[in-house]
């Protein structure tokens, strides 16, 4: 069994290709995914998965259009094992992130293609937008002061933008904080674990009279 983090593309966004979470965790499960979760309403999943990385995108993206009658042309999903979300957040430029209230930072998740085609979509304006190449990921951030001059949402009209997901730094970081919680609970509840082993009656004040009382009395 595997533990994948899943990342859909064109769900819930200006009001277009609406799914509930509640409704999203559901069809995933009657799909044979086990352990479910969401994080916040853009279209973020971790669960567990016999399948491979491509067989369980490819069926999670055939399934939505249909399930909820979705525009089939945005949707995509992009899967990635923990260990890939954790080399995003490792391979990061340096001091990328770390300045939240002058910068806003985002991870755009590249979803079959590279970062040398990735990069030809963007027109970054100087001294607004900076943009670096990752392994999977355009990482991208503009000067929240002069937001309004940046260039970075001109990528939106090209045709390379339909193979990108977008998650503000801020849900990157707290998503790869839930796969690490989300693991760290898989590996240690079992059928040994404290939490799965079945509590003593708590004594009652009856039974505390009765411990008190002399042998015969």
């Amino acid at each position: 069994m595997h533990t994948y983090v899943v990342l859909l593309r064109g769900i819930n966004v200006g009001g277009k290709n609406t799914i509930p979470m509640t409704l999203l965790k559901r069809c995933l499960e009657e799909l044979g995914y086990s352990s479910v979760s969401t994080f916040i309403a853009s279209g973020n999943v971790i669960l567990k998965s016999h399948q491979s990385p491509d067989q369980t995108r490819s069926r999670i993206e055939s399934a939505l259009p249909i399930r909820f009658q979705l525009d089939s042309d945005l949707v995509r999903a992009l899967v990635l094992t923990p260990d890939q979300l954790r080399a995003v957040i490792d391979s990061k430029p340096r001091g990328f992130g770390e300045q939240p209230r002058k910068y806003h930072s985002d991870a755009i998740f590249l979803i079959g293609i590279d970062s040398t085609q990735a990069m030809s979509a963007f027109s970054p304006k100087e001294g607004v937008d900076k943009v670096w190449p990752g392994n999977g990921v355009i990482y991208s951030q503009r000067l929240s002061s002069l937001r309004t001059k940046s260039r970075l949402n001109r990528v939106l009209a090209t045709p390379e933008y339909k193979l990108m997901t977008i998650r503000s730094w801020n849900t990157t970081m707290r998503l790869h904080e839930s796969v690490k919680g989300f693991e760290a609970g898989s590996n240690k509840v079992g059928p040994g674990h404290p939490k799965l082993r079945p509590k003593a009656p708590r004594p009652t004040s009856r039974s505390k009279k009765l411990k008190k009382r002399k042998p015969g009395a």
